[in-house]
């Protein structure tokens, strides 16, 4: 039985202004973070939604909430949702990292896997943690749509793992994925498939978003 799961990533932070690394850093929403977790309750409302999951980090946890509040359930904390440690990376700009060690950016930007930054975590092994929890909510709720609140680049990776494309393009493939914004997938014991992607929770839910199943 098909699950629907709602990917998305947690709301706008203080550090997105400089677009600096936020991995495992305890980051707080802005101000229209905190916005963008009002818009997205009232679009999970509006979308149907059966259940909500989340990163323990508190960023995704607070925009999760709303959601959750709205829907009245009690939203689940997943802990293998967690965003990637980026090790050397942590904390800092592209800019910095390139004024550093110009070598270790482009092996990165070529090969995020090949490339992926010292000390950090190993983006198969991201994936495959991220995909088996994602799978995991997929049996828990068969049938069910969950809305599942976490990061950019953890998000990234599990779908390329989820749907057989090299981790190391997760860049290439998916270049980001926008705050509070909603990526759809369909799982099956059969595989997954990719329903939509970004679509904005200002947007309605009926017409007008990028469906990419029609």
């Amino acid at each position: 039985m098909a699950s629907r799961l709602l990917l998305v990533r947690h709301g706008e932070t203080e550090w997105h202004a400089e677009n600096r690394y936020a991995g495992i850093s305890d980051v707080a929403l802005t101000a229209k973070g905190l916005r963008q977790a009002e818009d997205l309750a009232g679009w999970a409302e509006q979308r149907g939604v059966d259940a909500v999951a989340c990163s323990p980090v508190s960023r995704a946890r607070l925009t999760a909430l709303p959601a959750a509040r709205a829907l009245g359930v009690e939203p689940e904390i997943v802990e293998a949702l967690r965003e990637v440690d980026f090790g050397w990376g942590e904390g800092r700009t592209i800019a910095e990292m390139s004024a550093d060690d110009p070598e270790a950016v482009r092996r990165f930007r070529e090969d995020a896997e090949l490339g992926a930054f010292p000390g950090s975590e190993p983006p198969s092994a991201a994936a495959a943690r991220a995909s088996d929890a994602l799978r995991g909510l997929a049996r828990e709720h068969p049938g069910g749509t969950v809305l599942v609140v976490a990061h950019n680049t953890l998000l990234r990776m599990a779908l390329c793992a989820m749907l057989s494309i090299p981790v190391g393009r997760y860049r290439l493939v998916f270049p980001r994925l926008d705050n509070a914004a909603v990526t759809e997938i369909e799982v099956t014991d059969a595989g997954t498939a990719l329903r939509s992607l970004n679509v904005p929770t200002w947007a309605p839910v009926h017409g007008g978003t990028r469906n990419l199943a029609s």
